[in-house]
């Protein structure tokens, strides 16, 4: 059974912060260039094509097998955008609801969860950085840094 890698849709970006439509996800062995395959659901029992092609909002649907993976990711054009190494399936814990946030709001309130590094943070789907984009407060509340986030984005917290 595969499981999801982070959030249920990744959205990619070009370095000016446009979504990198059309661009292309390749997924290897962590470490080579021997093609992984990724899912298109929990089920794991379609296989993405290889590369995943971006829609016109620069996200897919990528779920993860066994394995550690190494993503390539490049534009629309094949120019390299960046690679990342090791990700590792690690059979992340159940997703809490997303908390949409008001114009400038940098307290929200979630379910509890371990503190310490036991949760991942993302706003519109885009995994945030502790201790750069936010902080933890408590067991139930985590803090972005100021000015905070804009009206209609989503928070969403995974238990890791």
């Amino acid at each position: 059974m595969a499981t999801i890698s982070p959030v249920p849709f990744l959205q990619f970006v070009d370095a000016n912060g446009d979504p990198l439509a059309g661009g292309k996800l390749y997924t290897y062995v962590a470490g080579t260039t021997t093609p992984l395959a990724t899912y298109t659901t929990y089920a794991g029992t379609v296989s993405n094509a290889n590369p995943v092609i971006l829609d016109s909002a620069g996200r897919a649907s990528v779920w993860l097998g066994a394995g550690s993976y190494k993503f390539v990711l490049k534009d629309s054009t094949d120019v390299l955008v960046y690679t990342t190494d090791n990700i590792v399936n690690a059979g992340l814990g159940a997703m809490q609801p997303a908390v949409v946030a008001t114009a400038g709001q940098t307290v929200f309130t979630v379910l509890p969860y371990t503190m310490g590094g036991s949760a991942m943070v993302a706003v519109n789907g885009l995994t945030e950085e502790y201790n750069v984009a936010y902080t933890e407060t408590n067991n139930t509340t985590i803090t972005f840094v100021s000015p905070g986030l804009s009206v209609g984005d989503r928070v969403t917290v995974r238990s890791i």
